[in-house]
Formats: C-alpha cells, structure tokens, sequence
C-alpha cells in the first residue's frame, strides 16, 4: 500500500490545562497548525471514499476539528481530570475516530486511505471491537448523549466531553437525555457544531423558532455560544465550561465546511467532498501528492451478471415518489391538500420523497430528525377516514418508532410509510445502519387494525404496489433498498411485472416452477435467489422460486403449494432472528406441512464497502446455492 501523502508526524503533540484560560503565541499556533494538517487529512482519506463509489461524509469531521485537537490537548495535559474519549453523537463523523486512531498509533496511517472500503474494518459509522483506537459505536444520530449521562455516573470525579450537532439535537431521546443530566449535575460538556445544516436543508428554515441554545436553557443546562472558527473564543469557553460543575453546552457556530470553495454553506458538505472539489482543495494547500493520488483512483464495478434479471437497473426509493405523484397527479389540488400530507425526517432526497416536494409542495412539510414525533404527525393526520399520512426514513430508524406504531394502529390511523435502505446492500454505513428488524413493523393483534408490510422486487412492482395500495386504510409500510435493483424477467425473457400485471396484496407470486424445492424470497434478495435458481436449473437440479412482496400476510394456497414440495429456502436480507425465516418455518408446521426447511439471513455484524455485504452474509448467489445443495443432500 501506498504511504499517506500527507504527513501526520507533523501532528504537534501540545499540553493544555483549562485552568489556564488563555492561550499563549506558542499554543495558539501549534493548535492552528493542527486544525489545519487534520482538515487537509481529511478531505483527503473522505474523498477517497467517494473516488470508489462509497461515498463517506466529510463536513462533520471536518468543522469540528478545532474542538477535537483542543480536547486532546486536553487530554494530554491532566489525563486524570477526564475519561479521555472522543464521545459523538453524530455517528457519520466518523472520521475524526478514525483520524484520531492514526495520529494516537493504534492505527496505521496509510489505512485511512481504505476509508469505508469493503473489508477495511473503516464503516461509515465507528464500531467498537472493529476499528483499531475507536472506543465506541456511535450508531445514528442523536443516540451519545444518554449514554454519556451512564458514563458520567459511572466516572463521578471525571469530566467527559460529548460532541454534537445541531442535527443530533433534533432528537428526541437528547431532551430526555438533557432533563437527567441537569438533574443529576452530571459532569458532561457538551461540544455542539451548529453549522445549520443537516442533509435536506437549514433547520432555521424548516424549523424556524428553533434555537438549540434556548432549547438547552430551558432544560437548566449552562449555554456558552461563540464562533467555533475563533480558536481564543472556543478555547476559553470549552475551559469555562470544564471549570463549571455540572453539565454545560458549549455551541459554536460555523458555515457547514468553512474555507473549502464549494462546499462552504451548503448542505452537500454534509456528505463526502466530490473528488473535484477535494483535488482543487488539496492543490490550493500544495498537498499535490494527496490531490494525485486521488486523480489515480479507480471506482470498483460488481461486474456480476444475474440471470434472469433485466439489464435496466432503478432505485426503488426513488421511483417510490414517482409512483406516488403519479397518483396525486389524478388528483386535484383541492382534494390533494384536503386528503394527504407527507411528513419528511430531513431525508426527501434518500427516501424518494423529494419527487412528491417538487411536484405538489402544498402537500409536503420538510421536518426535523425526529421520527417518533413525524411518525404520529403523519398518523394524526390519517385519523379520520378518507386521509392519509405519508411518511418517510431509513429502515434503521423503524425501531425507534414501534411504540408511535402501535398508538396508530390503535387509533384507526391511515399511514403510508416508505422505509428506504431496508436490508445490507450498498450499506457502507454498515451495521448501525442495516434496516433489519422491519418485521417489527407488525406487533399488533390477530383483531387490530389493519397492517401489512411490502417488499416490491423491482421498480415496475414498486409501481404496481403502490397503485394497488395507496387509497387502502391502515398502516401500510413499504419498503425499498439503497441499492439499484434490475427488473425480473419471465421465463420468456420479458418484464415479469410489467403489462397487464397487478398487484394483489398478501399474494404470492411463483417467478419459477420447481419439482425439487422452493426458495422464497423478496426485495434485493429475490435477483440474486432468481440468479442462483436458473444456474441450480442448469446443473440439473430444478428448484422454484416464490416472491413474497407481502411479508406478513400468510398466502395460504401458496404454502400449501410449496409445504408439499421436497425442500423450502427463505432467503432475505433481514436479521436471521426477526425476519420472516424466523417465522415461515412456524407458518408450515401449523399447516401440518413438513418439507425441509431453511432460512439464510443477515446473522453478522457487516464488512463495509456496497454489493460486498451480500456474499459477506453468505446470501449471495453462490451462498444460496450451496444452502439449497445442503438441504436436498440432507
């Protein structure tokens, strides 16, 4: 491996002590040495993120470098004083983990430059026990702080530092989070970036009234505001606050990426730093041999080919929105402001949900991450009979919202929810971040108000799903992957849910016969099942294929169709223990039906990088087939 072009050893090793408020010529330089050299790393290993197709975001880490190299310094002065860990409550920055992993030792610097790459150990979001020097998972946003408040009990004598974003500060379980810690006078500083940005706006647009300062006050936490880009005023302050018993706010206000032409201001900043911007970037601090290396960076291709799958790939969560404006489209605009709102989470341009903003914004309300309070927006709104709630998020995020879940099944609520980036594939987020548990979804009664859980296979089902389920009453949650999917093809090479198709709620559909066996699957699974069930066919060995777009709903004809055959494989991208293998196999017992029996599943933390998490997980094509093996030797 190539050395890192840019030197760390430049890194200055500096002493702070808080109680000396005042920095001094020396300190002050070094530290502003330091903000630099770690900003230059930066861009630099995040845009090698994006150089391979990973993507990895930069502006996080990247504003908040002047409050880490002072915390180390920190660290480093009275090591006793603190338990020494870069707590974060915005997982994605998880390059400053990483960046600080590499100038401590534990972490070899040329490393960096595998940033989210598959097999890196490098996730998009640090996980502890994988990573060498990182001291915490931070999962998703928002999720540090309690936990800090435990550490913090834990440690009473000792001051610990939790940094966060005035994104993170959106959610919920932080205000709870701020009632303890002032309660208890839990030695916790808090160090927030308010850059006003998060992924989809300026929550001072989209929350305008919202002040994260006023909002900390109000819970009785000491706030300390200032310019994070001045290193005196940030300095002083972070002092003021260690120096003060109790839990303290420190909030500095930043544009989002300051000093990177290009980025500075905007909301792309969140994500990674284009490989353009990054090189321009780079050749304007004379770091030419990191800008080069960048220039020579390949993208990686799945070069993979499925048969029985079309050659036209689309993302489902985006044709999500397409599908549903072409059915408001026959709608008047009377009608549509009278019958439907949707409620985003800061996450319309993931979710497909922008194409419904841009086509009728007198429908759309651009909200907060803050999921539990969207969901019951949404379901409010679908009270009464005729309306519905849409709502939107990542399917990591659906467990966060089962108790809002069962209040609008409770309340009759009408809801269509779309949870995009269910399941592993293209998840270099990795496990913080797989949609997993979507089965959840489904906690109600056998008597409860209805609910039923779909999985399209490809866009021109997402289409056909959506059209046939829209005006149903309900909770309805469809889910969809981050990851581009092809088309199914029939066995006379045509679109299998294109022309006169229509989808049938709690249907089963047979995609192949087989007189050996079944594999059932659905979603991002079911082109790779397809794939591995057309080469088991060539070898001679004749397994079907079931399609399973409604997860919870029992097809009776079909299992007893398939509860006959010799052998039964469900394969998914869900977790092993909670997905619908977990439950299938309970489904043909009842029945009396006793084939052989197995399921394949997500079952392991995840690898990083895009398609490498399917065979990771052993539910690639070669993985399904070599399970199908085993079951008809068996």
């Amino acid at each position: 491996m190539k050395p890192f072009p840019i030197d760390l050893g430049a890194y200055q090793r500096i002493t702070l002590n808080a109680s000396n408020t005042t920095l001094i010529d020396e300190q002050r330089a070094s530290l502003k040495a330091n903000i630099q050299l770690c900003r230059d790393a930066i861009v630099f290993f995040t845009a090698t993120g994006a150089a391979r197709g990973v993507g990895g975001h930069t502006g996080g880490p990247y504003d908040t470098v002047p409050e880490v190299v002072i915390m180390d310094a920190l660290f480093r002065g009275d090591a006793d004083k603190y338990v020494p860990i870069f707590f974060d409550e915005a997982g994605h920055r998880a390059a400053t983990q990483y960046l600080m992993s590499a100038l401590n030792g534990d972490l070899p610097a040329e490393r960096l430059m595998e940033y989210r790459a598959a097999h890196s150990h490098l996730p998009g979001h640090p996980e502890l026990g994988l990573t060498p020097g990182v001291k915490f998972s931070s999962g998703r946003l928002g999720h540090m702080w309690p936990y800090v408040n435990g550490m913090a009990i834990a440690n009473p004598s000792k001051v610990l530092f939790c940094l966060g974003s005035d994104g993170s500060q959106q959610e919920g379980n932080d205000a709870e989070a701020a009632r303890l810690s002032v309660a208890q006078k839990l030695n916790v500083k808090l160090i927030i970036d308010d850059n006003d940005v998060t992924i989809a706006g300026h929550p001072s647009k989209y929350l305008p009234g919202c002040s994260i300062a006023k909002t900390l006050a109000g819970h009785g936490l000491i706030v300390l505001e200032g310019d994070g880009e001045n290193i005196d005023d940030l300095y002083q302050r972070i002092c003021i606050a260690i120096n003060t018993d109790g839990p303290v706010a420190v909030i500095n206000h930043r544009p989002m990426c300051p000093g990177i032409v290009g980025l500075e201001g905007s909301t792309h900043g969140h994500d990674v730093v284009s490989v353009k911007v990054a090189v321009d970037y780079l050749e304007s601090r004379g770091r030419q041999a990191a800008a080069d290396h960048l220039k020579g960076i390949k993208t990686p291709k799945n070069d993979a080919v499925f048969l029985g799958s079309g050659d036209k790939w689309d993302a489902n969560r985006n044709v999500f929105g397409d599908a549903v404006v072409a059915i408001m489209g026959r709608m008047s605009e009377a009608e549509r402001i009278e019958k439907i709102r949707v409620i985003d989470s800061d996450l319309e341009g993931s979710c497909g949900l922008i194409k419904i903003h841009n086509a009728y914004p007198e429908v759309f309300i651009s909200s907060g991450i803050m999921e539990r309070g969207n969901f019951s927006a949404a379901a409010g709104f679908g009270m009464e009979k005729g309306k519905q709630g849409i709502f939107g998020t990542f399917s990591a995020f659906l467990e966060m919202c089962i108790s809002e879940i069962t209040m609008a099944r409770l309340n009759h609520s009408n809801v269509l929810s779309h949870f995009s980036h269910s399941g592993i594939d293209d998840m270099a987020d990795n496990t913080c971040h797989f949609g997993l548990n979507n089965m959840f979804a489904d906690n109600g009664l056998d008597d409860g108000y209805a609910t039923n859980l779909y999985f399209p296979a490809d866009p021109l089902q997402m289409k056909a799903c959506l059209e046939a389920i829209f005006f149903n009453p309900g909770l309805r949650f469809v889910f969809s992957t981050r990851s581009k999917v092809p088309t199914i093809l029939n066995t006379q090479g045509q679109d299998y849910f294109g022309g006169d198709y229509k989808f049938v709620s709690g249907k089963d559909e047979v995609i192949r016969e087989g007189t050996q066996g079944y594999i059932v699957s659905f979603g991002e699974a079911l082109y790779r099942a397809l794939d591995a069930v057309e080469r088991l066919k060539r070898e001679g060995i004749d397994v079907g294929l079931i399609n399973k777009p409604t997860l919870n709903v029992i097809d009776e004809e079909m299992m007893i169709k398939i509860g006959n055959s010799p052998m039964v494989l469900v394969v998914e991208s869900f977790n092993r223990k909670t997905g619908l293998g977990s439950r299938f196999g309970s489904w043909l017992l009842e029945r009396g039906l006793t084939p052989k029996y197995a399921h394949i599943a997500t079952h392991k933390e995840g690898c990083g990088g895009l398609w490498e998490q399917f065979p990771h997980q052993g539910i690639d094509p070669t993985g399904i087939m070599t399970i199908a093996k085993d079951l008809l030797k068996a």
